[in-house]
């Protein structure tokens, strides 16, 4: 049995450890069991001692089951989706808590978001550990939606960069395929974000005898959580196409300029070739060819149209 920690408590404070095939002691207040990447066995265990249907607990073992809650008798089964950001992508790992009156099992598939740092914190302070098993139910979902907030903040850093490149030079190709890389997954942590909604939602206002009116509060505060990340989600999302459509404005912008300058520089260029074709048809009556200051004058006049029409772009701001 891959178990990461099992102890029971009793007015906030660790007692002695337990197993999972085992009754919770009768003088503790309830048992905490943390399980890490169970096989079919474990499930089988799991699904015997909490009285629930295997298939209810085979979605513990689902990388890929949504965020819901599950009434079965006596037992609430909360199943979650943990995230976190490696290699700029986000990654996902589950979570499935099975809450009793006297037992909270945590099983959790994948190597991050262990809920051991909730319990060192709640151990340090036994009289928040004291108020029961719905206050760890809180903690441990407080802390996976935080994971979810700290996802968004690391997405909205890099959009503020690509951001700040795409107002200064040219998004280049890599730039671009990591924008549309930042879309895809952050369509997929949407689809997380309503199902987590709809079953915090259903939390904070479920009936059970496990879960004290008192606590409610600090579930709606978690659901709040979700409702916030949702929208910076959006927010994100939207910036996303912000931030190509004002690079697509920016390089549209910098092609008129680059234009604008060619076509100024043409027309510039036009006047002396002009000249020179006109004298250069070798026709043998041209008078300025046999005029004295003939080859001055044409200069001059080369010279004097083409910096007239140098003046006139550079005022209209085309040079």
């Amino acid at each position: 049995m891959p178990v990461r920690a099992a102890f029971s408590y009793r007015n906030g404070r660790r007692q002695r450890p337990v197993s999972l095939d085992e009754p919770v002691p009768a003088d503790a207040d309830f048992a905490w069991i943390s399980i890490v990447d169970p096989d079919e066995t474990d499930l089988a265990l799991l699904a015997r001692r909490c009285a629930l249907h295997p298939q209810i607990v085979r979605d513990a073992g689902d990388e890929h089951v949504r965020p819901k809650l599950t009434l079965r008798g006596d037992e609430i089964v909360v199943n979650a989706r943990t995230v976190t950001r490696k290699d700029d992508a986000i990654r996902y790992g589950t979570l499935a808590l099975f809450v009793g009156r006297d037992h909270l099992i945590s099983v959790r598939i994948g190597d991050f978001a262990d809920p051991q740092s909730v319990r060192d914190q709640l151990e340090e302070a036994p009289e928040l550990l004291a108020q029961g098993i719905d206050y760890v139910l809180y903690a441990v979902l407080d802390y996976v939606v935080s994971g979810y907030l700290a996802v968004v903040e690391a997405v909205e850093e890099d959009l503020f960069e690509l951001e700040r490149r795409a107002l200064d030079t040219f998004l280049r190709r890599p730039e671009i395929n990591r924008l549309f890389a930042l879309r895809r997954d952050l369509a997929r942590f949407n689809r997380i974000l309503g199902p987590t909604e709809e079953m915090l939602g259903r939390l904070e206002y479920i009936e059970h005898d496990g879960i004290d009116p008192e606590v409610r509060p600090y579930f709606r505060d978690v659901h709040d959580q979700v409702r916030r990340v949702a929208a910076r989600t959006q927010n994100a999302r939207e910036s996303i196409g912000s931030i190509l459509e004002a690079s697509s404005l920016l390089e549209q912008h910098r092609q008129g300029e680059i234009t604008r300058k060619l076509a100024a520089w043409a027309a510039i260029l036009a006047v002396p070739t002009a000249v020179a074709g006109i004298y250069g048809m070798n026709f043998d009556v041209m008078p300025e060819l046999h005029w004295r200051y003939g080859y001055f004058a044409v200069l001059g006049l080369i010279a004097s149209i083409s910096g007239f029409l140098y003046w006139r772009f550079r005022r209209n701001g085309w040079l």
